[in-house]
């Protein structure tokens, strides 16, 4: 059963530089409205969308639950492009009457006409792309707008009544402080959003920061510096009544992100537009990540019926997909998954990868089994895993190490195969 759907909408007024997202830049003038490259696209995107079959395994047809319009910058679209976008969705799929619809928008490029008409339209969730607090910082890392779109960006919110929304931000920025971090979480939370994200910089290849700088040097903080941001971030924003739900996002009570949830729980999910990816019946399906190319592969997809030759993921794909998802929770993993794909050699190899991780905390197993029984720790200290048992990581410091974790379970299941 799939019940959520991602919409992707390519277009920037700029390149941020630290951006290696599938975007078109149009520039500072251009919008849905009055761009014809903007408008050409959303035709191939509807396109796409009335060709996709709808997904039922269980010949359960459920509404969706979710959508999620990201980018690039979807505020960039007109209220009737969005309107049209999403009458399309329910036509084709249908859309439960409290679905979540999230829109990303970034705090300079729309009005409160604009945002009325997204929300007539059905919009109620908005992901507001802050970043940072201070002009100089925003400037260094390319985004367009200024710290006082940020605040005239809620109050609109506000006036038309959108209280669910979203603020992103990023730790590491050049030149940024940890008391310019401490500021920025300090100014998030008087904003009073319902759901706060943040993010660490991470310098891609082919970006702009590639080109000037390398992790960890200046004017980058140290790793250690951004590593004390992760945990300042994690104590502000649990003390100020955010729930810490996975990695890098935190919640009001019942206000986690309902669409973000599907990918971390590997549920299935429809993608739709330039780079965007679908997960169908254990087919990853990717979309091209240019203009010229992905609109040729609507036209091959139109005219194959909506069909496509993307290979079904193995099912040790499956698991490891799980592992590195599921760790994101700070609900963790059950172990049956790995014990149907690699049995007791994979268990017994898993459990000796992460021993030394239950051992400095990083991670936490929670095991159903008795003190007596054979799964309790050997004299090697390895755990005898069950496939009943549950591992998670701990918060912050497991957080912060989880790339140390899940390689180190990823090799053990390798290994595990390979003898």
């Amino acid at each position: 059963m799939v019940t959520s759907a991602y919409i992707h909408i390519p277009f920037c007024r700029r390149r941020c530089f630290y951006c290696d997202f599938a975007i078109t830049v149009v520039g500072e003038k251009r919008r849905g409205d009055t761009s014809g490259t903007m408008a050409r696209y959303v035709e191939t995107l509807l396109r796409e969308i009335a060709a996709t079959p709808v997904y039922d395994e269980n010949h359960d047809e459920k509404p969706l639950n979710t959508v999620f319009f990201g980018g690039g910058t979807p505020s960039l679209l007109s209220v009737s492009q969005v309107e049209l976008i999403l009458s399309v969705i329910a036509h084709r799929f249908g859309l439960a009457p409290n679905a979540e619809i999230t829109m990303e928008m970034d705090p300079a490029t729309f009005d409160l006409e604009h945002l009325q008409g997204y929300q007539s339209a059905g919009v109620n969730r908005v992901s507001l792309g802050v970043q940072a607090f201070r002009d100089e910082l925003l400037a260094a890392a390319g985004r367009f707008h200024q710290r006082q779109d940020i605040f005239q960006a809620v109050d609109r919110l506000r006036q038309v009544g959108i209280e669910n929304f979203s603020l992103d931000l990023i730790s590491g920025l050049p030149h940024q402080t940890m008391y310019d971090w401490k500021e920025a979480l300090t100014e998030a939370i008087a904003l009073q959003p319902k759901h706060i994200s943040i993010y660490d910089l991470i310098v891609e290849p082919q970006t702009a920061f590639s080109r000037h700088y390398t992790p960890g040097q200046s004017p980058l903080p140290s790793d250690r510096t951004t590593a004390d941001m992760y945990r300042v971030a994690q104590s502000v924003l649990s003390t100020s009544g955010y729930e810490h739900y996975e990695i890098c996002n935190y919640a009001k009570p019942g206000y986690a992100s309902r669409h973000n949830l599907t990918y971390w729980r590997c549920q299935p999910n429809y993608g739709f537009g330039m780079g965007a990816t679908s997960y169908l019946h254990h087919q990853r399906i990717d979309r091209p990540r240019t203009q010229k190319s992905y609109q040729a592969w609507v036209d091959d997809f139109v005219q194959n019926g909506g069909q496509t030759a993307d290979p079904v993921i193995e099912p040790a794909e499956q698991v490891i997909e799980t592992i590195m998802m599921g760790l994101r929770l700070p609900s963790g993993i059950d172990l049956s998954g790995v014990y149907q794909i690699y049995g007791e050699r994979g268990l017994q190899a898993l459990g000796k990868a992460i021993a030394p991780h239950l051992q400095n905390r990083w991670l936490i197993l929670e095991s159903t089994a008795s003190e007596d029984s054979d799964s309790k720790r050997s004299s090697s200290n390895e755990p005898r895993l069950k496939p009943t048992d549950r591992i998670r990581l701990s918060d912050p410091e497991g957080f912060l190490m989880s790339n140390v974790v899940i390689t180190d379970a990823f090799n053990a299941l390798d290994l595990a195969v390979s003898r």
